[in-house]
Order: C-alpha cells, then structure tokens, then sequence
C-alpha cells in the first residue's frame, strides 16, 4: 500500500484547479499574459514539492519546497 502525501495531493488539486482558472481566463475573459503567468507558477508548485520528495539530501529537500514556496508567493501577487 502507498503512502498518502499530503503535500503530493493538495498541490496536484490546485494545480487543476489552476488549469481550470487558466481556460476560463483565456477563453471566456480573452486575458493571454497574466493567465500564462498563473499557469507556469501553480503547476509548478506540485512539480517542486514532487523533486523534494526526491531530495538528496535535508539541505536539497528544504531548498526544493523553498522553491514551491516562492511560486505560491507568485500566485498569491498576481491574485
């Protein structure tokens, strides 16, 4: 059995959830360059925290969700 990732779910969730926002955005509000811009940062929130769960090492781990960090912070700028 597979261990549940909490981390791992809630950020495939909003990346959906972002790619949902992001086809709205660009087809009913004809908005082309902030909607880009949301796309690339909350996708790559749950890439970022999936490469910590594969760190090499505590420092890489720590260094990998500080990335996620900084996109969530991106999200939360263009919002």
């Amino acid at each position: 059995m597979k261990k549940q990732n909490s981390v791992k779910d809630k950020s495939f969730e909003f990346a959906v959830t972002i790619v949902n926002l992001y086809k709205y955005l660009f087809e009913n509000k004809r908005e082309y360059v902030l909607c880009k811009q949301l796309l690339r940062s909350g996708t790559s929130i749950g890439a970022n925290a999936r490469e910590a769960i594969n760190a090499e090492s505590k420092a890489d781990f720590f260094y990998k969700l500080s990335i996620a960090q900084k996109e969530e912070d991106e999200i939360l700028y263009w919002a």
